[in-house]
Parts: C-alpha cells; structure tokens; sequence
C-alpha cells in the first residue's frame, strides 16, 4: 500500500512511491512545457488539413494548399534549366577559344566541366586527371591525340577506338606475335628505347637500327612522338603500362620499364576511350574540353 506525504524539505506532495528509502516527488510538469506540447498538437492538427499527410487506398489527402513537393522539385529544375540554357546558348555558339578568353563563361565552364568529369571521366582518368594504369594522366604536357583545346574537344566528342568513324583510330604492330621481330631484336629495342628516355640515345646500339626501321615511322627519329597516329613519345619518363610506384630503387624500376616496353612491343596493348558525343550534350562537352585544358597541361 502506498503512503503519500508531504516531503519536509521541497513541502511538495510524494507520489507514495519509495525506493531503499528514497520517496518520489509529485512534480507537476512546468506550465511553459504543456503549452508548448499542445501548440505543437494544434500545429501537426494544422498541418494535417493544410499538407498531403493521409494515405489513402491508391493515393493520399492533397491538403488545402494543395502542395507538392514534387511538383515544386520540377518547377526549380525548369527555373534552372532556363538560366543554363542562356550560358550553354553561349558556350556552344562561341568558339571555344573565346569561352577561355571569357572570365564569367571560363569559371562556369570549369565548374560544370569539374562536375561532368567526376561523373563521367574519374573512373578512369582520375579525380583531378591524375591517370592511372593504362588511362593518361590528363594534367601534364603529354598528348597522345593533341593537347589543344580544340584537338581535347574532339577526342572527347568522338573518343579512340570507339566504334565512331570521327574517332582517333591507329594500332600498333604486334612486333613479336606476328613474328616481324624476334625476341632477341625485341629486347635489343628495348633497350635503346631505355636510352632514349633517360634522354641520352646511344645510337651504337644495335637497337637503333631496329627502331629507326620500325619504329620512327611512328614514334620520330628521337622517339618525340606523333600525335596525329597517337603514338605516344619515348624520349621521357611518362609511361602508360607501366606502375606508378616510385619508391622502387633505380635498378628495378629500369627492369620493370624495360619487361614493359619488351611486353608492349611483342603483343601491344590498345585503350579505347568512348565517343561522348553518343552520350553528351554539346554544352556539356565544351565544359568538359574546358575543364581538362585548364588542369595544367593543355597546349
């Protein structure tokens, strides 16, 4: 049975309720407190006449105020699409060495581009261009198909070994698997190409010869490259295949480059890019050529 009494201390009744000793207070709840719950009770009372709130069998209450979130979601994404279409109006109808000379139209550029190419191109190419195994690092001064904003454009609209006849199309000779080389004279251009690189050619080596009968045709008498075939320059430190680690000592970062050359030059490996043209809008593009111009390493 409980006892309720009056607590000495606080004069305020117990509620008759005690623990080890310890009796409960009969606090009532502060009146401030009540107010606020039953304003909050009238208000989602409110709330339910005025806004969709009832399910019903195969649709809802549409409310008083008949409000739709999405129909307000779709009325912001015409609004936007109006105010894009007068910069996209602009940044297709200019050549696009006029929207880098633009400041406003250049900043919008680069922050659509930025954002295209997170969605489309990082997956290979990396966040910021910076390449990976196999896919080019897009913020240095190397191009395979031509680094002007022009020649970028392109490549993106119509990609390589895409399938596009306005695509980038070339392929390397399979030097070793169609017997044209022998594995002996594989290694030996192997090795002259490592000259090369370390921009100190030996032509003495045997490999000179070889690549000066094969291989220049392509890639130039210095191994400079010829960006009109995308061959790829050999006179430098740059190479697709090959890992991009670079705590490797000396001695087994030129053994790993040198398997990769011999690798590359028996059966070669081509990349294929995808024609964004067949996926993209012109605006967008632009932005795209824009942004990868301004990383760092557009001619």
């Amino acid at each position: 049975m409980t006892t309720v009494e009056k607590d000495p201390v606080t004069g305020r009744q117990t509620t008759g309720h005690e623990w080890d000793g310890i009796r409960e207070l009969n606090t009532p709840l502060p009146r401030w407190w009540i107010l606020v719950f039953w304003v909050c009770v009238l208000w989602s009372a409110g709330m339910w006449l005025l806004m969709p709130s009832w399910p019903l069998r195969n649709s809802f209450t549409v409310g008083l105020l008949g409000y739709s979130s999405r129909a307000a979601l779709e009325q912001d994404l015409a609004t936007q699409a109006v105010e894009r279409a007068l910069w996209r109006e602009r940044l297709v109808s200019l050549p696009a060495e006029a929207v880098e000379a633009d400041p406003e139209l250049l900043t919008y550029a680069r922050a659509g581009g930025r954002i295209a190419f997170e969605e489309n191109c990082a997956p290979c190419h990396g966040v910021g261009g910076v390449g990976a195994f196999g896919y080019p690092t897009l913020a240095d001064d190397e191009w395979l198909w031509g680094g002007t904003l022009a020649e970028i454009e392109q490549t993106i609209k119509f990609g390589a070994r895409s399938g596009n006849p306005q695509g980038h199309v070339s392929e390397m000779p399979r030097f070793g698997a169609d017997g044209i080389l022998t594995p002996d004279q594989i290694e030996q251009v192997a090795h002259y190409v490592l000259t090369l690189a370390d921009r100190a050619p030996k032509p003495d080596l045997p490999g000179a010869t070889l690549f000066a009968e094969n291989c220049a045709v392509c890639h130039g008498e210095s191994g400079e490259g010829n960006s009109m075939v995308g061959a790829p320059p050999l006179n430098n430190q740059i190479w697709l295949y090959a890992s991009k680690l670079t705590n490797q000592s000396p001695e087994v970062r030129a053994a790993e480059i040198q398997a990769t050359v011999i690798r590359q030059v028996t059966r070669p490996r081509h990349g294929a890019m995808p024609a964004w043209s067949e996926r993209l809008d012109p605006g967008t593009i632009r932005m795209l050529a824009v942004y990868v111009h301004t990383l760092g390493g557009g001619r």
